[in-house]
């Protein structure tokens, strides 16, 4: 397993060439129960006057070649914002690494990137990060790493490892952290943006993140 990672700044020679757009179908997760949340649709709560996944979407479509969200309530709310939208294929709320199941069940291209939809300083560049450490690593997988710790929601997932997915969650995997580790994981920093691995969580840090953005002010390391 290779768990090793590089800076942005770091070229390797020897390795294979990072996936280009046009092999890449961004996946927007929105499919969970939003129990923090007091139980709403977490992608379709109000953000400055916008849904919290508009941000997400605008920020992820020009790093892929197609988009695809996840989610699993209010689908014709979603499928306004222009996209396919798939919904787990379990009505048991299994958690993200469902939602990915059922988009690489329905991708044309070799890689999925995915971001979850209440992250609203979503990376400009994760596409294109995840992908080089992807390929200097030679790993099979790779996933988001920021100030120590792991984001494996923000992930790049090749579409041959969707059999492997569907035998894992029939075991009962459930943590994506956990799933990502038993490839060849391979580790992006992004040190430099804190603030693209926010999370929205609850109606408190829903309000601080809208005060950030009314105001014009970049992001927070937390809210």
């Amino acid at each position: 397993m290779n768990a090793n990672h590089i800076q942005t700044s770091t070229a390797n020679p020897e390795a294979h060439d990072p996936p280009t757009t046009d092999r890449l179908t961004g996946v927007v997760l929105a499919g969970g129960r939003g129990q923090r949340m007091g139980g709403y649709d977490k992608g379709l709560m109000a953000l400055n006057g916008r849904p919290l996944i508009s941000y997400v979407v605008a920020a992820l479509r020009p790093q892929v070649s197609r988009l695809i969200i996840s989610a699993n309530r209010h689908v014709a709310r979603y499928e306004r914002l222009g996209f396919r939208v798939v919904s787990d294929r379990s009505p048991s709320y299994a958690g993200p690494l469902a939602g990915v199941a059922s988009a690489l069940a329905v991708v044309e291209t070799e890689y999925v990137v995915t971001a979850p939809c209440d992250s609203p300083w979503l990376a400009p560049d994760l596409a294109s990060r995840l992908g080089r450490t992807l390929a200097a690593e030679r790993g099979q997988v790779a996933a988001a790493r920021c100030q120590g710790r792991l984001h494996p929601t923000f992930a790049l997932i090749p579409g041959n490892l969707r059999d492997d997915l569907d035998e894992a969650l029939a075991r009962g995997q459930r943590k994506a952290e956990a799933w990502l580790r038993d490839h060849d994981l391979a580790i992006a920093d992004f040190d430099d943006q804190p603030g693209a691995f926010i999370n929205v969580n609850t109606p408190d840090e829903l309000a601080r993140a809208e005060m950030y953005l009314r105001t014009g002010q970049p992001p927070p390391e937390t809210l």
